[in-house]
């Protein structure tokens, strides 16, 4: 016997949808592998982030680490969120509301944490004028683009499992986001979603496409202790008249020339 299609998936799943919803992440996916192909054979030795501690260091000493800490722990959110079902976690006796609490208030810290070092880079970048002028083409683009997608997911979780009913991402955004992995895509599940959910999901695949053009390729050269290692502090060079001189030597006058 012919399995018949389910009326959700006949009824939501319109051309739009496809496009947006398979096409699209398909596309931008596509742009991710090729472009980090492409960008380590022109430019392998550039996936260093550029260091700008020279030029200021107050903002970036607070919003680095800031910044750093929030991003691994909101990856680390939606890597569970998104990437293992809820019928995982309830095997191992986290029960949904537990979950979903834990998430919440978790995932808001992270957020925010990341959000105020982002902002703090972000003024850093646009009040300093050595480091305003020295910001390339691909930040330009990219801090927008990542600040709207923090952003778009902060007001989502806000807006609808903190100060709202509550929704269940994982019931669909969730289900959307495995099924583009193992070639069987589900637009129905997310065509419906809520309007911030679906923008932040948008925002979020513009980002991958724009990954392997911007600065965020440093994310694969850096080792997991990154995130705690001391910043590298450059010192001036000792000039001859400010050297130490050993006790009872007399000091050579600054305009003194060696005998030939």
């Amino acid at each position: 016997m012919n399995a018949v299609p389910t009326p959700l998936a006949a009824a939501s799943t319109s051309g739009a949808d496809l496009l947006l919803w398979v096409a699209f992440p398909y596309i931008c996916l596509a742009v991710f592998a090729v472009g980090h192909v492409w960008r380590y054979r022109q430019d392998q030795f550039g996936w260093t982030s550029r260091t700008s501690q020279l030029l200021e260091h107050r903002w970036l000493r607070w919003g680095s680490p800031l910044f750093h800490l929030g991003a691994f722990m909101v990856i680390a959110g939606h890597v569970v969120g998104l990437a293992i079902p809820d019928s995982w976690t309830e095997a191992v006796g986290i029960t949904e509301h537990t979950y979903h609490t834990t998430a919440v208030w978790a995932g808001s810290v992270a957020g925010v944490a990341m959000v105020t070092g982002l902002g703090m880079l972000c003024a850093r970048r646009l009040l300093t004028r050595s480091i305003r002028l020295g910001t390339d083409r691909s930040d330009k683009l990219l801090f927008p683009l990542l600040t709207a997608t923090v952003l778009l997911g902060i007001t989502a979780t806000a807006a609808h499992n903190v100060f709202g009913p509550g929704y269940d991402y994982r019931a669909t955004v969730s289900v959307w986001f495995r099924g583009l992995f193992v070639l069987q895509p589900q637009p129905e599940a997310i065509a419906d979603a809520p309007l911030l959910f679906q923008l932040h999901a948008l925002t979020a695949c513009l980002l991958f496409a724009a990954w392997p053009f911007t600065r965020l390729v440093h994310v694969w050269s850096a080792p997991i202790g990154y995130l705690a290692r001391p910043y590298l502090v450059y010192r001036r060079r000792t000039t001859p008249a400010q050297a130490p001189t050993a006790p009872g030597r007399p000091r050579p006058a600054s305009g003194s020339r060696r005998a030939a």
